[in-house]
Formats: structure tokens, C-alpha cells, sequence
């Protein structure tokens, strides 16, 4: 299958990605701890769907530790190394 369209995205957010179950008042989904890009309903429902996700997990994570690593911080000093 290939990419999700932006609907499939939106309605995927708002259920567990292990076994569907929607977000509702007393059902509360907390995002994957490493990429944020799957929710799911319980620790049990993440652990069964952690085979399928691992793949795109870790490359969503690598993805978000880049970010961090690369992102330039603001500078008053026109020329500074950032590093330095």
C-alpha cells in the first residue's frame, strides 16, 4: 500500500494504531514516546503493534534527533560559528 492521504492521516491520529479503538472521553491515546507519528490506547496495544511500526519509528526518530542536532540557534553576531 502506499502513502496515506491526509484523511487517512487525520482519522489514523485519532485512534490506536494497534486496534482502532477511538479517541473518546473516557479513552485518552498517548503518542509513541520515540516519533510521535502513532497513538495507541494502552501499553499492551503498543507492544503488539511495535513489529509493525518499528521500521518507520526509528527512521521518524533518527528524522527528529537530526532536527534537534542541526537546527541553528539564533544569533545576534553576524558570522559567529554557532558551535563555537
Amino acid at each position: 500500500r502506499g502513502k496515506m492521504t491526509t484523511e487517512e492521516a487525520a482519522a489514523t491520529d485519532m485512534c490506536c494504531a494497534s486496534c482502532g479503538i477511538a479517541e473518546v472521553d473516557d479513552i485518552k491515546l498517548k503518542n509513541c514516546d520515540d516519533c510521535d507519528l502513532v497513538r495507541y490506547c494502552s501499553d499492551k496495544c503498543q507492544q503488539d503493534h511495535r513489529p509493525k511500526h518499528e521500521h518507520a519509528c526509528k527512521k521518524r526518530a533518527a528524522e527528529l534527533r537530526d532536527e534537534i542536532l542541526f537546527k541553528q540557534p539564533e544569533s545576534s553576531h553576524d558570522g559567529d560559528c554557532p558551535i563555537c
